[in-house]
């Protein structure tokens, strides 16, 4: 949950991503993928692919991802940001993460607004500019839309609103950017582990459909040493798998400094591995905990994680 208010990445994984981002166009095999009204730019599902970043600053600022990179040693393939409803999208941010070898991350937040309302029609035409703004943009874009709706903190989530509401706004949007001709986006849905004590629901409900949705992200933070990978995120993992085969990605995850750090940061790279999931962005932020990684045991764990991420999971075939 989002509180309320030498680079060591493998060479190949760094190389393939480059080249994506480069000149897209690609599907997982490799392909050129041509489509109606241009071409298509699909992301890699390769297992172990992405470590990326949530900093204070961004989008308006490329500095703390910067200083992020500098501090562990990592350059970041993802860089993730929260915009607000009726926000355009930020193409000079997006630019900036694609010349320092990164994807944008893109949760769009329906503050202030219903998800009847969207799926009625009533904002299609920012729906529409925003469609066309990614377009012309030209490199791939992660896009996530009401992320954790299966959490009761936000409007559009849980004794808020109904799944079926939320899944009717979702699936109106992705069909809003199908009409605009965009083949640049990877359609994120992102969901909070479940948690029944928490009232964190299972996420099945609030599910879009597979044609609508290309990964599907997953929000969880360790808050106590004891908690470990596999209870923490393994029973949503298996909820998830029981829905689509779509890839998992981490898109939201932190350890408290109560947790352990360095010990948290070197279970989160293993579970990673362990699942086959494609990787994951570190909320490297204060909220309502201090999640930013700081300390030197802390930056020595990811850096040596990052270190042997990728080999690992270059074992492992793609989904």
């Amino acid at each position: 949950m989002r509180p309320i208010r030498i680079v060591i990445i493998a060479a190949a994984a760094v190389v393939a991503l480059a080249s994506i981002v480069a000149i897209g166009r690609h599907d997982s095999s490799g392909a050129p993928s041509a489509g109606a009204g241009g071409a298509t730019f699909t992301l890699p599902h390769v297992p172990g692919s992405y470590l990326g970043v949530y900093r204070t600053g961004v989008p308006h600022s490329y500095a703390g991802v910067a200083a992020f990179a500098t501090a562990t040693g990592v350059r970041p393939n993802v860089v993730s940001y929260y915009s607000s409803w009726l926000e355009p999208f930020r193409a000079g941010f997006a630019t900036t993460a694609t010349r320092h070898g990164a994807v944008p991350l893109v949760q769009i937040e329906p503050f202030g607004v219903t998800l009847d309302a969207i799926a009625a029609g009533s904002y299609d035409r920012y729906l529409t500019a925003y469609a066309s703004a990614v377009r012309a943009y030209g490199h791939p874009v992660i896009l996530g839309f009401g992320h954790e709706p299966n959490g009761y903190w936000y409007p559009w989530g849980y004794r808020h609103a109904s799944p079926a509401a939320f899944v009717a706004a979702w699936r109106h949007i992705v069909t809003v950017f199908r009409a605009a001709k965009v083949r640049n986006v990877t359609w994120l849905w992102t969901i909070n582990v479940s948690s029944e004590r928490g009232a964190i629901r299972p996420p099945g409900p609030w599910w879009p459909g597979s044609s609508y949705v290309t990964w599907v992200g997953l929000d969880g933070y360790y808050l106590k040493s004891s908690w470990t990978f596999a209870p923490l995120f393994g029973p949503t993992i298996k909820v998830v798998h029981a829905l689509t085969s779509d890839p998992i990605l981490i898109s939201e995850t932190g350890a408290a400094p109560a947790a352990g750090k360095p010990a948290k940061i070197s279970d989160l790279f293993a579970g990673v591995r362990a699942y086959g999931l494609l990787g994951f962005v570190w909320f490297d932020s204060i909220g309502l905990k201090d999640w930013r990684i700081t300390d030197p045991a802390a930056l020595a764990a990811y850096h040596r994680g990052a270190s042997t991420y990728n080999a690992s999971s270059r074992e492992r075939p793609a989904p």
